[in-house]
């Protein structure tokens, strides 16, 4: 985590992804192919920034 890092909603890491719908998602969270969230006492997913740009490199080094 960087000083600059910040928590993104469920929409803005969706919308981050180009649009990917959230049943998608949640998928890819059954499975193991998700970014590490974070699960608020409210039930709602947070994203740490840091933590979806390294999942996304990793998605990009296996391609």
């Amino acid at each position: 985590m960087t000083r600059n890092d910040r928590l993104l909603t469920l929409p803005e890491v969706l919308d981050e992804l180009g649009g990917v719908s959230r049943r998608t998602f949640y998928r890819w969270r059954e499975i193991g192919h998700a970014p590490k969230c974070i699960k608020l006492p409210n039930g709602e997913l947070r994203i740490w920034r840091s933590e979806l740009m390294a999942w996304l490199e990793t998605l990009r080094e296996a391609a």
